[in-house]
């Protein structure tokens, strides 16, 4: 058992995949050389060497543009954006080529690729450097959507991800990477589409994603010394989405909340909330309530940035008003 940072975690699945599999490749904007912006990719041009792990220009359409014409030819890629934001510049590869390429060939093509990125906010990026876009992927039939909240996950999230015969968006979040938690020693697999209840209770949900996973379980402690008693999940994986732990969760406390760091409208939580409504509605002691951030660009000055991302004093303050009303 190693004690991992959450970007140490991330070279590790990388690494473990690219000794597993030959047809592993890494590709991105200094992953090679310097070992990623964030320090992600580091060791890891020492152990494959360059034929492996390639540093691009910079241009987001060329790496993904590169990624996938590797993936349809018989390898698997690994590429880097490097802050999410980005995807903006490289969109249409992603929503009208990744994604649909299996379907429109009938299954002759496949497109097993990955690409990660940072995301998120809480580090006084600034508007352009700090967005999640989860609710933007998760609005795209055809590929997969994944956010780990631990160095654990990230291992194991990623080997699944890599071993996936679909694109895969692996976000992950920037404000987690100095974070440290305990690694199994040995090949970690885990499974897309499984969340997990990190936190059991009885009298109401939290369902968090990414830096609100930890910033959920906080508020969960801190609750409990007030006689709520909550049931903290980290939905870990928005396509496939696993309902059914969220659904029999309701069932067990009546109450559910999320925890969204994407802007309010359209966020992943609404999407949950009309789940939980439609397929547990008489399960319900209370409305679905939806912590978020507001649907406004996040700002540069720190006190502002911590104004509107769910901070851990808003979570309890929201869930005991919801509970005591």
């Amino acid at each position: 058992m190693a004690q991992l940072t959450y970007r140490e975690a991330v070279a590790r699945g990388i690494a473990q995949e690219m000794r597993r599999d030959e047809r592993v490749v890494l590709v991105g904007e200094d992953v090679a050389g310097s070992g990623g912006v964030f320090k992600t990719t580091a060791g890891l041009l020492d152990q494959f060497g360059p034929r492996r792990v390639i540093d691009t220009p910079i241009s987001e359409q060329a790496i993904l543009g590169a990624a996938m014409g590797a993936a349809m030819t018989g390898l698997r890629p690994i590429a880097e954006i490097m802050f999410s934001d980005f995807f903006a510049v490289c969109w249409d590869l992603v929503v009208n080529q990744m994604a649909k390429t299996r379907y429109m060939t009938n299954g002759q093509v496949t497109i097993p690729l990955v690409v990660k990125s940072g995301n998120g906010g809480a580090l006084r990026f600034g508007a352009q450097h700090s967005q999640s876009i989860e609710n933007w992927a998760m609005a795209v039939p055809g590929i997969k959507v994944v956010t780990p909240s631990c160095p654990e996950d990230v291992v194991g999230l990623m080997a699944a991800a890599v071993r996936s015969d679909d694109p895969v968006l692996f976000f992950e979040h920037k404000g987690l990477y100095a974070s440290k938690g305990e690694v199994p020693d040995g090949i970690i697999e885990d499974v897309l589409g499984e969340a997990k209840i990190r936190r059991p209770g009885t009298d109401a949900t939290i369902a968090a994603l990414g830096l609100m996973v930890p910033r959920a379980l906080e508020a969960a402690e801190r609750l409990a010394e007030r006689g709520i008693n909550c049931e903290v999940i980290d939905v870990r994986s928005l396509i496939p989405l696993d309902a059914r732990t969220i659904l029999d969760s309701v069932g067990r406390t009546g109450r559910l909340f999320t925890v969204e760091e994407n802007p309010r409208a359209l966020g992943w939580g609404a999407e949950i909330a009309s789940i939980v409504s439609d397929e547990a509605f008489w399960d319900l002691d209370g409305p679905v309530v939806r912590i978020t951030t507001p649907h406004v660009p996040l700002p540069s000055a720190d006190s502002l940035e911590d104004l509107v991302i769910p901070s851990v004093d808003r979570i309890v303050t929201e869930i005991e008003k919801a509970m005591q009303a």
